[in-house]
């Protein structure tokens, strides 16, 4: 092979256009430094190292990318083929390109493990997975690039060697599958990025391996090859600027020709034939204003004979995402048809990056993604890209532009989610800060759970280690043993231990389902008791549930546990069916004998209640309604215990009325002590918010109101609060919920 040194650089000037002459300069030296290492080599499609080297650096100087990026996707192979020069990179050619040329190799690696290795998906769900698995990846490959260059010099290495095997027609079932590879993430990549021309000829490139049949028989229906479709578009557009400028309208055109794979996608998404697609070729003209859209239809219709069912009106009719044109399909001078869309800049702008943009339709027909702020960054990378083309002229601003645009691109990484893999290669998505424990429970929950150690590339790790792109993670799980030894440590809910919401909340359901389990164990030996003490042990717990109102005795069960069902109820279920037979002598046993009203008042010796017609009765204050004065209130003579002071709204109360109306005596609140207080329940819901709760407990306090029991839960932003405090009357009370109500971020709050 000639030298560089003595060789006509003139063959090389694709691979400098657009850049000053001192880079111009730097790229013709990298090409002299790999040419030794590269001569007589070839790369695994086969292709020679250099030429498949030049053919990258070529599709990059499409893009125009700046100097950087070509080089490096010159010097990608040298490690390769030379690892003793690959170790000069840094020294001659600077950190920066060093570090792009070793952020290229790693995502090669780490997509030939990923694609190579990937689980076999099984089941009805196969192709579902298999989808999510690709979006995975495609999303994998930009996080893994700590600078999108590494991402723009992978497409372009997917064009050479697209472009090397079309050339050498070779067909075979390497070929096929390297082509599906291209078309299920590289172009996507592409499209999402906004890159179009290389959109479309990995499309094609690939389409052409994978359906060869459908390829070639599109492209002799098209009657002419892409140049001369281009050229017809051209003309088309020459003619309508020509007539514009005659009418002083500004406006920008620019040719929309499809390609064979979109013919192809069209025609079989929409099972029409190559005869009735109307936007073969087509264009799209710009403006500044509603009505100028307007001023260019008239203009287009008076140029070329529409037809009118072709005719959308989005401007006047929106879509439902908000997207807004003029559509319009005319016949042209040579009897075909001619698609043209006319737009403002604002609406074109929210086309290509709004909800609208063209990659959502083409990859998920039209439905929203989940992902918002991975969608917001494709966005800004595609506005990015666009950016770029529009430098100026001059070669101070020139420079100037590209330093931005190259700072802008090293910062554009999507660095809120990382992407590990399994054992087995399965790419695994997780936010930024992941753990061990966060990929244990992204796997699954019994996995989660029974986690007990990780490993990350071989090596042990604490499960609090945050994970990093490109990690290979495998989890040591518990064998065995008791739901306590086998579940997970409170401590994963401590900062550090998990980063996804997701996985805290498994952890808190887990302890969750543990304290209801103990709880309902609590509440199973309260009944049984119950029944010990009453003598009904053979009493039937489904039969009981259900006569108290329960579905299942599970959930009587849990209720007695939490304190929200009284025994006494139970009790009194057990004995219902006795109650006609001794009926009077309970009474006897419980009510003293009457006297005059007048002086059997007595005051109650703890609540302050009084209850008439009895001469020393006890009372209590029932804990299901927890009453306090001024509480219209109401009693109920239970077995053995004295009266039980209920509010008169109460709902159990309520129903141990309508059972036994005989037992409801009259009440009333009497003289209470000085120091006489009453337990309520306090209930609040607000904003979480650091001082939340002092806020709460400093206004109970300066209401002298004392606090015996909180609880407090916070989910998704808001904080649930429940007091139980002790107060003197219920004036006191609403006094003190008006402030509680006052306090910033508080939502609601009342009496229990």
């Amino acid at each position: 092979m000639v030298s560089l040194a003595a060789a006509d650089h003139s063959t090389d000037a694709p691979l400098t256009l657009g850049l000053s002459a001192d880079d111009s300069a730097r790229i013709l030296d990298a090409l002299a430094f790999v040419q030794p290492a590269y001569a007589g080599k070839t790369v695994v499609s086969g292709q020679d190292a250099l030429e498949f080297s030049r053919t990258m650096g070529m599709v990059l100087t499409q893009l125009e990318t700046d100097a950087d990026t070509r080089i490096a996707a010159l010097l990608v192979q040298l490690p390769t083929f030379d690892p003793t020069a690959a170790e000069q990179i840094a020294p001659r050619f600077g950190k920066e390109i060093a570090d792009l040329v070793d952020g290229i190799r790693q995502l090669m690696r780490m997509h030939e493990i990923a694609v190579g290795q990937q689980e076999v998906t099984k089941g009805k769900d196969a192709a579902q997975q298999a989808a999510l698995q690709r979006e995975t990846l495609r999303k994998m490959l930009l996080a893994m690039a700590p600078d999108m260059r590494v991402v723009l010099v992978r497409l372009a290495s997917r064009v050479a060697t697209l472009r090397y095997l079309a050339e050498r027609k070779e067909q075979n079932a390497r070929v096929s599958q390297y082509a599906c590879d291209t078309m299920d993430i590289y172009a996507p990549l592409a499209n999402r990025l906004g890159i179009w021309q290389l959109k479309w000829e990995l499309e094609d490139l690939s389409f052409r391996f994978i359906e060869p049949d459908a390829y070639k028989q599109i492209a002799r229906m098209l009657e002419e090859k892409r140049i001369g479709r281009e050229s017809f578009v051209a003309q088309s557009i020459a003619r309508l600027e020509k007539e514009m400028v005659t009418a002083g309208i500004q406006a920008e055109v620019s040719g929309r020709p499809k390609h064979i794979y979109s013919i192809w996608n069209k025609m079989r998404g929409k099972a029409i034939d190559f005869s009735e697609l109307y936007d073969v070729r087509a264009f799209r003209v710009i403006v500044d204003d509603v009505k100028t859209c307007y001023a260019v239809l008239g203009i287009v219709h008076h140029i070329w004979t529409p037809i009118p069912a072709e005719f959308d009106d989005y401007i006047a009719r929106p879509k439902p995402n908000g997207y807004q044109s003029l559509h319009t399909v005319v016949i042209a001078d040579d009897g075909r048809a001619l698609e043209v869309q006319i737009r403002t800049r604002e609406m074109h702008h929210f086309a290509e990056y709004g909800v609208a943009a063209h990659w959502r339709y083409k990859e998920s027909g039209g439905s929203n993604f989940a992902a918002q702020k991975y969608d917001e960054k494709i966005a800004w990378l595609r506005q990015l890209l666009a950016w770029k083309s529009d430098v100026t002229d001059a070669v101070v601003e020139q420079d100037e532009s590209r330093r931005e645009w190259v700072e802008k691109l090293k910062s554009a990484a999507l660095d809120d989610r990382i992407y590990v893999l399994t054992p087995q290669a399965r790419v695994i998505e997780l936010p930024n800060g992941g753990t061990p424990i966060d990929f244990a429970y992204h796997l699954h929950s019994d996995i989660g759970h029974r986690c007990r150690g990780a490993r990350v590339d071989g090596a042990m790790v604490p499960l609090n280690t945050p994970l990093k792109n490109g990690q290979t993670v495998e989890i040591i799980t518990a064998k065995g043993g008791s739901a306590a030894s086998a579940g997970p440590s409170r401590d994963w809910l401590s900062p550090g231990y998990a980063a996804s919401p997701r996985t805290r909340a498994k952890v808190r359901a887990w302890f969750n389902a543990l304290d209801q389990q103990a709880t309902l164990a609590h509440g199973r030996g309260l009944i049984e008791k119950t029944l010990q003490r009453e003598g009904k042990t053979a009493v039937n717990l489904e039969a009981l549930a259900h006569k108290l109102g329960f579905a299942k005795p599970d959930d009587m069960f849990l209720s007695v546990g939490k304190d929200e069902f009284s025994l006494r109820t139970v009790e009194t279920a057990l004995h219902e069916g006795e109650a006609d037979k001794d009926a009077a002598p309970n009474s006897d046993a419980v009510i003293a004998p009457r006297k005059s009203r007048a002086s059997s008042v007595v005051q109650g010796a703890k609540s302050g209640v009084l209850v008439v017609g009895t001469d020393g009765l006890l009372t209590q204050l029932a804990k299901c309604c927890k009453p306090a004065p001024p509480d219209a209130i109401v009693g109920f003579v239970t077995r053995g215990r004295g009266v039980s002071i209920h509010r008169a709204n109460c709902k159990n109360f309520a129903e141990m009325f309508s059972r036994w109306p005989e037992r409801v005596i009259q009440t009333t609140w009497g003289k209470t002590g000085k120091d006489t207080v009453y337990p309520i329940d306090i209930f609040i819901i607000a904003s979480d918010r650091q001082g939340l709760l002092r806020d709460v407990s400093e206004s109970l306090l300066r209401e002298k109101i004392n606090v015996i029991g909180v609880s407090t839960q916070s989910m998704k932003g808001q904080a649930r609060m429940a007091f139980t405090a002790e107060i003197t009357s219920t004036e006191q009370l609403q006094k003190a919920l008006m402030i509680i109500r006052d306090i910033d971020g508080v939502i609601d709050v009342r009496r229990q």
